[in-house]
């Protein structure tokens, strides 16, 4: 089926197009236009990752004789000096911890290569590795438009942005994904459909009339679409915390449905199933991501390889273990 999503569509679900008219429902967020240089940087080959002293430590994918060459002989790797101060007056601002995200996409497919498995952030070092490591960033940053039907206009005029947000521990049970179709809510997915969440079978009752209401009050008259997918928490009894927007079509993955079936409901209609979410844990899908759990990078360090990438992962760990025990220190010369 063609797709009905247009460039414009794309482009008004842009974070900064949103977050403004939406930011007293959603979570604290600091949006950094980002430079250039450094887009050019998250779209090349190996990992650069700065050090404290504004240097930085590289590794490279293409096929090398010796990975251990003499460090006086390599290219001096760029260094992002003003936007790493930014990024760090913006973490600060948030509190020291972040989650971060471009204009559209998170890095969700490369939660596996930070430490502890989550997209926890306190450095700058910390959001490039999962920049970097993302082809969910690489799709914003290269192809964005591809689900368009218009998609050879207007594919380089799109100002790209690095936006952090304050880091929350959110229950992933109270994750919902909302979808509408000229205005009204025609389906709403339980967020996770990996996992089964016995508690939502207490609230799958009046959880839709909860959303409809959130919809109806906060979302309608502010959003400049007519079709569209916004993503929500429920934080408690009708209370809920905006998380996001995407377009309505296979740009944004549908969870529980199909987009067919979403495109054929009709507003207004009463769905009896309008509510989805997995009722036993014999329902539970595959998770997406897991296509991207063994990459090649690590492949890279398995073989012996390319061991400089194994460098760049522990100078990550040793660089927060260093935090944490500085951390530690000045709470115990505090309560001495």
């Amino acid at each position: 089926m063609e797709t009905c999503v247009s460039v414009s569509d794309v482009l008004k679900c842009t974070f900064s197009s949103w977050y403004y008219d939406f930011e007293h429902l959603t979570i604290p967020s600091k949006i950094l236009i980002l430079p250039p240089e450094v887009t050019t940087y998250l779209l090349a080959d190996g990992i650069v990752l700065p050090d404290d002293e504004g240097q930085s430590n590289r590794t490279n994918d293409e096929d090398e004789e010796d990975n251990w060459t003499d460090e006086s002989e390599e290219t001096p790797p760029p260094q992002f000096v003003e936007f790493e101060a930014l990024v760090k007056e913006a973490i600060e601002d948030l509190d020291g911890c972040v989650f971060p995200k471009l204009n559209w996409s998170a890095p969700k497919d490369a939660s596996w290569i930070a430490f502890g498995n989550t997209l926890k952030c306190k450095s700058l070092n910390e959001i490039l590795l999962l920049l970097k490591s993302s082809d969910f960033i690489t799709h914003d940053l290269t192809r964005p438009f591809d689900c368009c039907h218009d998609n050879e206009t207007h594919t380089d005029s799109v100002q790209y942005e690095l936006v952090l947000r304050k880091w929350y521990s959110l229950a992933q049970s109270m994750e919902f994904r909302v979808f509408v179709k000229q205005g009204a809510i025609v389906g709403i997915s339980q967020r996770d459909f990996t996992n089964y969440f016995p508690e939502l079978h207490n609230i799958a009752a009046r959880l839709p009339r909860e959303i409809q209401q959130f919809h109806s009050r906060h979302i309608t008259a502010q959003c400049n679409l007519q079709n569209y997918v916004f993503d929500v928490y429920r934080k408690a009894t009708n209370n809920y915390l905006l998380i996001d927007f995407n377009p309505f079509g296979e740009v944004c993955d549908s969870l529980l449905f199909t987009w067919e079936e979403l495109r054929n409901r009709q507003p207004g209609d009463m769905q009896e199933d309008i509510f989805r979410y997995v009722t036993h844990q014999e329902g539970v899908k595959p998770n997406p991501y897991s296509q991207y759990s063994v990459p090649t990078d690590i492949i890279d360090i398995a073989s012996g390889s390319d061991p400089q990438k194994l460098f760049d992962f522990l100078k990550i760990e040793a660089e927060r273990q260093g935090r944490e025990d500085e951390n530690k220190e000045n709470t115990e010369e505090a309560e001495r």
